[in-house]
């Protein structure tokens, strides 16, 4: 049965090659009643301008009962592509991100023992984590290359003249977090696959014509500025689909404010 859902989106992750849709990205967001749901199929570079969201953007959009194929995590819903509407602008950061906070720290938080047990119970698969300590980044050398399953569906589309096909850049490297959490003295690592991440890798290699130091840069941003001391850090972490092991696929980071300032 199809529901007709509003949304705050909260997720973009990366996108990756795919036959039917050309591309696609996992995205995950809040309704109105403060469950989470993952949006997956999103075909979101060929969307037209008007379906276009942003993060923190409520939306409008029909959702199937669950996800697409075999996905049966309990917050997939196939959603009607067509059906998308944008409601409103992005809610801003203005005095200490405080929109986007009443909606936020309102929802559990969590640390990773704690999200692998809700899986194991009730395949819980989207959730928030507060990390304790953040320690580093790590940066890795990837495949520059998609796989040659998606290599191929994109070279096969650019057979078509008529089709105007996005350039997607595979990301040469894979950026995983280092982090504790308040039940566990050994910290844990996780991949960060946040769009955020892959565009400004992308913005500092066109900056600086290295792809290494463009790498670097994306470190050194990410530990000096988004993950820095001032700021009140939180992981959306969501499963990978078939094996569900836990990811970071997107980050909030409104500045630290004092508890009397929470009240809303």
């Amino acid at each position: 049965m199809k529901t007709t859902e509003k949304v705050l989106v909260t997720v973009l992750t990366y996108p990756h090659p795919s036959e039917s849709y050309d591309e696609l990205i996992c995205t995950a967001g809040i309704t109105e009643r403060g469950d989470w749901v993952r949006l997956y199929p999103v075909d979101y570079r060929y969307r037209p301008r008007h379906q276009q969201f942003k993060k923190f953007q409520w939306i409008e959009v029909t959702l199937d009962s669950q996800g697409a194929n075999n996905d049966r995590r309990k917050e997939s819903r196939r959603p009607d592509l067509d059906s998308i509407k944008l409601l409103g602008e992005p809610l801003g950061t203005a005095k200490d991100w405080k929109e986007r906070r009443q909606i936020i720290d309102r929802l559990p938080h969590h640390t990773l023992r704690e999200l692998e047990a809700l899986y194991e119970k009730d395949k819980t698969s989207l959730g928030i984590l507060r990390p304790s300590i953040i320690h580093d980044i790590e940066i890795e050398e990837d495949d520059p290359d998609w796989k040659t399953s998606w290599k191929a569906i994109h070279d096969q589309l650019r057979l078509f003249p008529d089709m105007a096909v996005k350039e997607l850049h595979k990301l040469p490297w894979k950026c995983s977090v280092v982090f504790s959490c308040s039940d566990s003295p050994k910290p844990h690592k996780r991949m960060i696959e946040d769009w955020e991440v892959g565009a400004l890798y992308l913005k500092e290699v066109a900056r600086l014509g290295d792809e290494r130091k463009a790498a670097e840069s994306v470190r050194s941003h990410y530990l000096n500025t988004v993950f820095s001391k001032s700021r009140d850090v939180r992981f959306f972490m969501g499963t990978r689909f078939p094996y569900n092991t836990w990811l970071i696929i997107g980050v909030f980071w409104p500045p630290m404010v004092q508890q009397a300032e929470l009240a809303f």
